[in-house]
Order: structure tokens, then C-alpha cells, then sequence
């Protein structure tokens, strides 16, 4: 905008010492001009820079007599391409009536001539630069919703890029969370079931047989969930109905030497898969838990089904909850998929002996 203008100003200066020059009339509007022309170049620069209305307001005050002086002697082309230079200028200066006030002045300049002229001459004059300052608002006007888009696409660059840091957040902690929840709990019960077959493997080598071949199946099935966690980590875990699938996990369990029991109370109804699989990782952390701290000898899953929410718990009758102990990553993951869902968790002595890991979810 301000090359545009200082375009302008030159132009109107050229047109002004060319018309002068070929009338051989007084030559005072050259000069004149001359000062008109390098203060709306240099002069309006340095007083758009300060953003000062009092600067601003003096500017217009010189350069307004000015314009007016070079009229009187050219009042042709020239003359009138500083106006229009002036407004334009106001408008980026001045607020909106100060500009409106200028405009009524511009007219001014046909003062003296007899009235119909000046009414013919003014009435165009103030077209002129009244189709000026329009333009010129419209400009600024562009601009400014350039800049504000420009702004505004940075911004949602900004919000892009967290929102990329946080889905990456997410996704490593539920990557984190299935590795634990899935991994883990199959390396545990592969722990336990060797244990077992070494315990028994001189004196009855066809049951150490049958609990390594567990072992070995659990392991298998444990290499195949990190094989699909690293093909595919955007689909939840494929498990059966829940109540099927905590029966599976009573049955390890068991087999590694702690027997558990599976209860269910109220009406079954279909669960959603986030909630499934959170229940079901409920389970697993629990038995996992009961296997290598409880010391227990006989743990229970109860699975209860109430109005629009599903609770899930693990009992045992080992040692309870140790104070002092450091919750582990399989804890922080269950409670931040019951954030996740809505619902709550909460690991915490059972009534009488042993401990309760449970999780409510609504449906």
C-alpha cells in the first residue's frame, strides 16, 4: 500500500510539472508540488512508522493548505491526483471521521469560482476522492484479513502439531499399556508354569510334560500378540464375549497354581470394545498381581452387571496391600483407560483378608 501511494504521488507530481510547463502559466504549483510530493513519499513513511494520531493530525494539517496552493495554480489533472493522494493517505492515518472530515474539505477548493461551476466541479472533485478513500478501505480492509488468515493458519499449524504430539502421547501409552497388559501377563503365567515343571519334573516327568507344554503355548500365544500389537497398533485387542474370556483367564490361573473362580450377577448385556477391553485388562492385571505378590491361595473374578454400569473385581486371600509400595505401570494403565471411559479404579483391602482390584465402567 505505501509503494502503491508513493507510486501515485509521483505520478501526480509528473503529471503536475507537465501540465504546468505546456500551459506557460506561473510556474508556483512545481514547487509547491515538489513539497507536497516528498512529504507524501518520506514524510507519510515516517509518520505511518510512529502510529501516532497527533502526528498523524499534523500531517494532514500541512499537506491539506498544500494540496489546496497547487490546486489554485493547476486545478487540472495534477491538481486533483493530490487529493486523491491526500485521502488515500487519510485513510490509513486518521480515524474513520477524520477522514469523513477531510473529505467535506476537499470541495473547498472551487471556493471563488461562480456557484454552478463550483457545484459541477466540486460535486466531481468530491466523487473522485470519495471513490478513493473506498478503494483504499477496501485495501486495508484486504490486507488486514490477509494478515488475520495468515495468523490464524499459524495458529492451526500450532494446533496441528500439539495435536500430532498428543495422539502420539496416546498411542505410546496404549501401546505401553497393551504391552503390559498382554505381554506381561503371558510371561507371568510362562514364569509360574516352569516353575511348576521344574518342580515336579524328576518326580513325575508326564505332568511337567503337560505344564511345560502350557508354557509353551503361552508363549506362542504371547509372541503372536506382539507380532499383531507391531502390525497393526491402531486395532483394539480381538477378545471373546467377557465373560468367556475371564473363564480363559480363571483356567491359566488355576493351572499355575492358584484356583480361581468366576461369578457373574445381574443381566449380561452387550459392552462397548473400549469397555470390554478395559474390564478384561482389569482381570488380567489382577490375577497377574495375585500370581507374583499375593502369596494367595485362591483368588475370585466377579463380574456385575447394574443400571447403565459393569464392575469388574479381583479377590484374593493373600497378603493384602502393602503400604508404601509403588503403584506399577499395569495400575497407572488401568486407571487411565477408566479415565478414559469415564469410570473409576480403585485397588484397595478386601473385607476380612487379601486385597480387591476392581473397575466400574458405565455401559
Amino acid at each position: 500500500m505505501n509503494r502503491a501511494l508513493a507510486v501515485l504521488t509521483g505520478g501526480a507530481y509528473l503529471t503536475l510539472v507537465i501540465g504546468a510547463l505546456a500551459s506557460r502559466e506561473p510556474l508556483w504549483a512545481i514547487p509547491l508540488g515538489a513539497v507536497f510530493t516528498a512529504l507524501g513519499t518520506a514524510g507519510f513513511l515516517w509518520v505511518r512508522r510512529r502510529e501516532r494520531l497527533g502526528w498523524s493530525i499534523a500531517y494532514v494539517a500541512v499537506q491539506l493548505p498544500l494540496a489546496y496552493a497547487v490546486f489554485v495554480f493547476d486545478p487540472g489533472v495534477g491538481g486533483t491526483l493530490f487529493f486523491v493522494v491526500l485521502v488515500s493517505q487519510c485513510v490509513l492515518l486518521l480515524p474513520r471521521p477524520g477522514t469523513a472530515l477531510v473529505l467535506l474539505l476537499v470541495p473547498m477548493a472551487h471556493v471563488g469560482m461562480a456557484w454552478h461551476d463550483a457545484l459541477r466541479e466540486g460535486i466531481g472533485l468530491f466523487a473522485s476522492v470519495l471513490f478513493a478513500a473506498v478503494i483504499t478501505e477496501l485495501l486495508q480492509r484486504e490486507q488486514r484479513t490477509r494478515r488475520e488468515l495468515a495468523a490464524a493458519h499459524e495458529q492451526l499449524r500450532d494446533y496441528a502439531a500439539q495435536a500430532e504430539r498428543l495422539a502420539t502421547a496416546q498411542e505410546r501409552n496404549r501401546v505401553a499399556r497393551d504391552i503390559h497388559d498382554g505381554l506381561g501377563h503371558s510371561l507371568t503365567v510362562v514364569q509360574m508354569q516352569v516353575k511348576a515343571a521344574r518342580a515336579v519334573l524328576r518326580a513325575d516327568a508326564a505332568k511337567a510334560d503337560a505344564v511345560l507344554e502350557k508354557a509353551q503355548e503361552q508363549a506362542e500365544a504371547a509372541l503372536a500378540d506382539v507380532r499383531r500389537s507391531v502390525s497393526s497398533l491402531r486395532e483394539p485387542r480381538s477378545i471373546p464375549p467377557l465373560p468367556e474370556a475371564l473363564s480363559a483367564l480363571a483356567e491359566e490361573t488355576s493351572a499355575a497354581g492358584v484356583p480361581t473362580g468366576v461369578t457373574i450377577s445381574g443381566t449380561e448385556r452387550p459392552l462397548s470394545d473400549e469397555a470390554r477391553e478395559a474390564l478384561y485388562r482389569t482381570a488380567q492385571e489382577g490375577l497377574t498381581n495375585v500370581r507374583k505378590h499375593a502369596a494367595a491361595t485362591r483368588a475370585e473374578l466377579a463380574l456385575d452387571f447394574t443400571d447403565g454400569k459393569v464392575r469388574l473385581a479381583v479377590h484374593d486371600d493373600g497378603t493384602g496391600v502393602v503400604d508404601g509400595r509403588t503403584p506399577g505401570f499395569g495400575l497407572l494403565g488401568l486407571r487411565e483407560r477408566a479415565a478414559g471411559l469415564g469410570g473409576r479404579l480403585s485397588f484397595e483391602p478386601a473385607n476380612g483378608k487379601g486385597s480387591e482390584l476392581s473397575m466400574e465402567v458405565p455401559e
